[in-house]
């Protein structure tokens, strides 16, 4: 399947928020509290924050469209990296890379990580950092294909639960 990848404009970011928290809902059901996921994607997957991201022209997001509809599958997002490593001005954080799992298995997230990997040497980039739920397993075997590698671990606070992340990093 050829899944449509485009740099996020103004106006996207409705479609933006709302695949964030059908991802985000789909991804982490069963391992955050159903209160806690609403109130987190209600705050940190609002539309407002699409669009300041949007336009800000140190941040990328990408948005996956479906070839039949143009519906949103999925997304990534970087940003100056906000991780407790140690880091530096040629340093992105890639916050989110995001499918529905009717996309998972087709391709579209080596596609959507190629896409953020070259937005990020667009954007002067030396290293792509993200923060990863520890027990992801799935999404680490995912990052470790990709080229990432092990550089650190944080604690990420998601409603009154704290979780531990592990952080990975690699060159451009």
């Amino acid at each position: 399947m050829e899944w449509r990848l485009r740099r996020a404009v103004s106006g996207d970011a409705p479609a933006l928020s709302l695949v964030a928290a059908a991802t985000f809902l789909e991804t982490f059901a069963g391992t955050i509290s159903g209160p806690d996921m609403v109130r987190h994607c209600n705050v940190n997957s609002a539309p407002a924050k699409f669009d300041a991201w949007i336009g800000d022209p140190s941040c990328v997001a990408t948005l996956a469209e479906h070839p039949d509809g143009a519906a949103p599958v999925g997304y990534t997002l970087l940003l100056p990296p906000d991780l407790p490593i140690e880091t530096d001005e040629r340093d992105i954080e890639l916050r989110r890379i995001y499918a529905l799992s009717l996309a998972q298995g087709t391709g579209l997230g080596h596609a959507l990580m190629t896409r953020a990997i070259d937005d990020a040497k667009a954007l002067g980039a030396r290293r792509i950092l993200l923060g990863v739920l520890g027990i992801n397993l799935r999404a680490r075997a995912f990052y470790e294909r990709e080229g990432f590698e092990l550089a650190g671990t944080r604690q990420f606070r998601v409603g009154d639960t704290i979780y531990d992340d592990v952080i990975y990093a690699r060159p451009l």
